[in-house]
């Protein structure tokens, strides 16, 4: 449950400002019977707790008062402008609330609850191992057990790490989930509701990073961790009324650190139900981006959940396979609109939030810039694959070739020549004008070979894994149903998409036709147009069809392997394989930035 707490009715100790730095402080009795809404007998713990003493100056001077350890006598709150965290003296547990300015004014939302999936029995204790402006680290123990214990460490950001003692290996994250969000920068995110799921836990594939969306939709958070063997597992509440929930997040930390980042502001994210009444008209939502930031969300197109970020003006686009339509999602004064028909269908639920900074005010955090800050930018470069998301060129020259560089814009160039008149006079940009078609029809069927050698790849290790796990074989065979759809598109395209010798025909007969002027020149070259942009369309219709069902396999890998958590580290190679192969894609492919 959300619980609402107005900053107005939580008076400061003089002298602490959250405002401009971290601050620790002492609740002077067990916050889990009074909440947050009371601050009487708060009291904020100096850096030097020397101050403390009834002569600060004489027992600054006597080494003797040195080292004296902090005792608390309630529970402790870290807090700065960003968040609020209580770490509960008996239990060692910790609750973070995230600070925001909504319509009622500034107040705290909370967040998140972490505990250990195991308590050790006995009291906790806490130990301040640094306390000052910039930096709070705090040692909670979760019981009595030798090595069973975290550090916390809170700085000026909504930024905690949690740095756990080697004896412990498990954490359970309370939250009031409405969705998880696994992102991928390589083809689409993982989103995960409870809705019509019959098991009680959802196992995820270990991608890093993690984006809770909370219900109300005015808070959120970014969990990161570093590379490793951590598992994920959501844990579902039992069915009431009809409707399920995620209520927790079960996470192994293989030794490692992690890092939450709570955040809150009204309409952080957005749920739009979808249906009917979206179909084949603009349709403006209710709900109105809280700030820019490159917003997305995912749709069905050609029956394929895929991600579609939200464009600044209504306009159109062409994609392979779906062809020309009103492109779906857009803003228009900060609102959300849609347009969906038969091509992007209006199914479900349009589940919109952000990842990325676009013209983000440099305040507000992004899960991008968390996962940058807490792994580092080293390790966060393989998972946002800020290189792999470059389109490849298929431009033989650059800006002085055609421009639309396809067969559709090169024949279209060569055309505007033979209908003026000028196809001897200008034989030599002629001859231009099919190198650089020739060269894009040479980079499509690389692109074809690339998906082809990675399906026919992946087949023969599905069918190893088989044979090595047999009782997996239900998953393994849907996963090698889908990639088998590669090569078979390529089979059934094959004659359409014709060879590298068949180009080269079509460029002797194109430029046989500038040898001498005849009027019927234009004629006989609006046939070959033909026959250049028949081969140039199958070939495009199968490049997008690869891409398409690699995309499908990624997503069928994590999604199939939420009930089988022996499944899930196969997921993992499977998802890094396609990722792999769906890296730098062509222009007539899903483009990585729409």
């Amino acid at each position: 449950m959300i619980l609402l707490l107005w900053c107005a009715a939580l008076p400061f100790v003089a002298k602490a400002d959250p405002g401009s730095s971290v601050t620790l402080w002492d609740t002077g009795a067990h916050s889990s019977t009074r909440g947050l809404d009371d601050r009487s007998g708060w009291n904020a713990v100096p850096s030097d707790l020397l101050l403390l003493e009834a002569n600060p100056p004489k027992a600054r001077s006597d080494p003797g008062y040195y080292g004296r350890d902090y005792v608390f006598k309630g529970d402790a709150v870290v807090e700065n402008s960003k968040l609020a965290a209580l770490v509960d003296a008996g239990t060692g547990q910790v609750t973070l609330y995230s600070k925001h300015t909504g319509n009622g004014g500034p107040g705290l939302i909370q967040v998140l609850h972490l505990a250990p999936v195991k308590q050790s029995p006995g009291a906790g204790n806490l130990e301040i191992l640094r306390n000052s402006a910039d930096e709070v680290l705090l040692r909670a123990g979760f019981g009595s057990a030798p090595g069973s214990s975290i550090v916390v460490a809170f700085g000026r950001n909504e930024i905690v790490e949690v740095k756990p003692a080697k004896e412990l290996s498990a954490f359970k994250i309370d939250a009031a989930f409405e969705f998880a969000v696994v992102p991928s920068f390589i083809g689409d995110d993982l989103i995960y509701g409870a809705q019509g799921t019959a098991q009680d836990s959802l196992n995820l594939p270990n991608e890093n990073m993690l984006l809770g969306l909370l219900k109300g939709e005015q808070s959120q958070f970014v969990m990161t961790w570093p590379k490793g063997k951590q598992t994920i597992r959501l844990g579902l509440a039992p069915e009431a009324n009809g409707m399920r929930a995620i209520e927790s997040l079960e996470f192994a930390n293989d030794g490692e650190s992690f890092y939450l980042a709570p955040m809150a502001a009204p309409g952080i994210w957005h749920k739009e139900a979808l249906g009917a009444a979206f179909l084949e008209k603009d349709v403006a939502s209710e709900w109105k981006r809280p700030f820019p930031a490159r917003w997305k969300t995912e749709l069905s197109e050609e029956g394929v959940q895929t991600s579609f970020a939200f464009r600044e003006a209504k306009g159109e686009v062409w994609r392979g396979v779906a062809g020309s339509y009103d492109y779906p999602v857009w803003f228009e004064d900060g609102r959300a609109h849609y347009r969906l028909g038969k091509k992007v269908q209006p199914k479900g639920e349009s589940v919109v939030y952000f990842l990325e900074a676009q013209g983000t005010p440099s305040e507000i955090l992004t899960p991008v810039d968390v996962l940058k800050s807490t792994v580092g930018r080293p390790m966060a470069e393989p998972i946002l694959e800020e290189t792999g998301r470059k389109l490849r060129t298929h431009h033989r020259r650059g800006g002085d070739g055609v421009h639309r560089a396809c067969t559709c814009g090169c024949t279209e160039a060569i055309q505007a020549v033979f209908e003026a008149g000028e196809e001897v006079d200008r034989k030599d940009d002629i001859k231009g004008d099919l190198e650089d078609m020739v060269y894009f029809v040479h980079r499509h069927v690389d692109r074809i070979n690339e998906y082809r050698r990675f399906a026919d790849d992946l087949i023969g290790e599905l069918e190893r894994r088989k044979s090595a796990s047999p009782d997996l074989a239900q998953y393994l065979e849907g996963l090698e149903q889908t990639i088998q759809q590669i090569p078979e598109a390529c089979k059934v395209q094959q004659e359409n998409m014709k060879s590298f010798d068949y180009a080269d025909e079509l460029v002797k007969k194109t430029l046989a036709l500038t040898d001498k002027k005849d009027p019927n020149n234009l004629k006989s070259y609006m046939e070959l147009l033909k026959d250049w942009r028949a081969m140039g369309g199958a070939q495009d219709y199968v490049l997008a069809q690869c891409h398409i069902v690699t995309r499908k396999l990624a997503q069928e890998a994590a999604y199939n392997c939420a009930a089988q958590a022996k499944a899930v580290p196969i997921a993992e190679e499977v998802r890094a394989k396609a990722r792999q192969c769906l890296r730098n894609p062509d222009g007539y492919e899903i483009w990585p930035d729409y």
